[in-house]
């Protein structure tokens, strides 16, 4: 790992460039060292790989870190700081380069490598939702089932799902504010392909669907306000089928084998897991408003 410090403003900077971003874009990571070297105090971390990563990351210090990386990066960062229980008193900043950017792209980072160093320097901290299972495992932004047939993984590259964060349509937040409990009926499954996903979903305690039902995807998202956003697909033949859409701080999903992706993670399989959204659990730096 090397390190190279440079000093410029009073505020401190711990800038950690993804070994990723490197090979992917050297340009882009040029331009934003110099950006944030013209209006900070920097110190620049070259990590070869995740321990060294983890090793920067942990000897911050009392500067401020910015990712130079795509979205792994990211998820990396802050699966790090919740194991150590130090989300709450620091504020992640982002610049967003690689191939993998749309988890970046949905929670409003600036895709331009300038722009999103000059937010780092401008910008201002942004509490967010997130969603914790009982592994400590995190979701910042979009968590996916698939039945087997159609992996999550394969979600992911088709764009299908919830949205992530504060993405979901006017008219769908005002759906999801109430429990959905009606069901559209069901069809039978076509014997050709793979089995259909059958779990039990609850929010709350509440069960949104059983093992009786078969499911088309399922997706949770943090939202607002410390309620995550579920989006449940039941199996339609012909006629897309209507999605039951919920919010709840706890939601627990068990059955079969089942495999999720949460954000750039694919894991599994488990036959239960709960995600609990923490609220405000986490803070990332952004262009401010107006």
């Amino acid at each position: 790992m090397t390190e190279v410090a440079t000093s410029a403003a009073s505020d401190q900077l711990l800038v950690i460039i993804d070994p990723v971003a490197r090979r992917t874009d050297g340009e882009s990571v040029r331009i934003v060292k110099d950006v944030l070297s013209a209006g900070a105090t920097t110190k620049v971390c070259l990590p070869d790989g995740p321990e060294e990563f983890a090793r920067a990351l942990q000897r911050r210090g009392s500067r401020r870190p910015v990712l130079v990386g795509d979205d792994r990066a990211l998820v990396r960062a802050v699966s790090l700081l919740h194991r150590r229980r130090e989300l709450a008193g620091c504020a992640l900043s982002v610049v967003p380069v690689g191939g993998v950017l749309s988890l970046a792209r949905s929670l409003g980072v600036p895709m331009g490598a300038v722009q999103a160093a000059r937010a780092v320097l401008d910008g201002a901290e942004r509490r967010m939702d997130l969603l914790v299972d009982e592994s400590d495992g995190v979701v910042l932004g979009t968590l996916v089932i698939s039945p087997p047939g159609r992996t999550p993984e394969s979600e992911a590259e088709s764009g299908t799902g919830a949205a992530p964060q504060g993405a979901l349509s006017p008219w769908m937040r005002s759906l999801a504010r109430t429990l959905v409990t009606v069901r559209p009926t069901r069809s039978p499954a076509s014997t050709s392909a793979p089995g259909p996903s059958r779990l039990r979903v609850e929010v709350d305690g509440v069960i949104l669907v059983d093992l009786d039902q078969p499911l088309e995807s399922l997706s949770v998202a943090p939202g607002l306000s410390g309620l995550a956003e579920v989006e449940i697909r039941p199996l339609s033949v012909g006629a897309e089928a209507t999605p039951l859409l919920a919010t709840g701080r706890r939601v627990t999903v068990s059955g079969a084998d089942f495999r999720y992706r949460a954000d750039t993670v694919l894991s599994g399989p488990v036959r239960k897991r709960t995600w609990t959204v923490w609220e405000g659990a986490w803070g990332l730096v952004m262009p401010e408003v107006g």
